[in-house]
């Protein structure tokens, strides 16, 4: 097993789209960046790269500023200057079909219908790790394109600061390749106690 990670963050580049709900991946991979004291990002392969250490392992950042649909064209690059193998990547982004703050995990599977992970998939085939944080659906097929990039609800930040918060600290157990603790752990740690 290869001591050196590759977390992608999806997204779209540019102000416009910081706060939305299609950028959750950047906003993960800023809020890991910030935990662990990261360089500032820097432009490298088509996108925004830093790199910090967790315990044993090299973890490099990556968020893709090719737009969401063309997010293959800076992760492969990134991953082939390392010498990494597609299991190396982990990929964070928004999921539609799981509740709002509801996170899975797993390698490989569908693209269900996600333009970046299509794209990704295109170049690298599908062995990657994905890391599924539910946006919740607007309910209507018509509405998801608005629904996706439009930013957050004031409602969300009762899951999302604690998202961002916890996945960091649980960063570990990912990069060692243990989904289920990690899942079992971030519901644990994201759910209010009863009062």
């Amino acid at each position: 097993m290869s001591q050196t990670r590759l977390l992608a963050g999806l997204g779209n580049p540019g102000a416009k789209y910081a706060a939305t709900r299609h950028n959750i991946g950047f906003r993960l991979l800023d809020a890991i960046a910030a935990h662990y004291n990261a360089p500032p990002f820097r432009a490298r392969f088509q996108g925004a790269f830093s790199e910090i250490r967790v315990d044993e392992f090299k973890v490099l950042l990556l968020k893709p500023q090719t737009f969401m649909n063309e997010s293959g064209r800076s992760v492969a690059p990134a991953l082939k200057y390392h010498n990494l193998d597609v299991s190396d990547a982990i990929v964070f982004y928004d999921e539609l079909d799981l509740p709002p703050g509801k996170v899975r995990v797993k390698q490989g599977g569908g693209l269900a219908g996600h333009n970046g992970l299509r794209s990704i998939n295109a170049h690298l085939g599908p062995a990657f790790w994905r890391v599924r944080v539910g946006i919740g659906h607007p309910g209507r097929p018509e509405q998801v394109a608005s629904y996706v990039l439009h930013p957050f609800a004031k409602a969300d930040d009762a899951w999302l600061a604690p998202l961002l918060d916890e996945v960091p600290r649980l960063l570990p157990l990912l990069l060692e390749n243990k989904p289920s603790e990690f899942m079992n752990q971030l519901h644990l740690r994201m759910t209010p106690p009863e009062s």
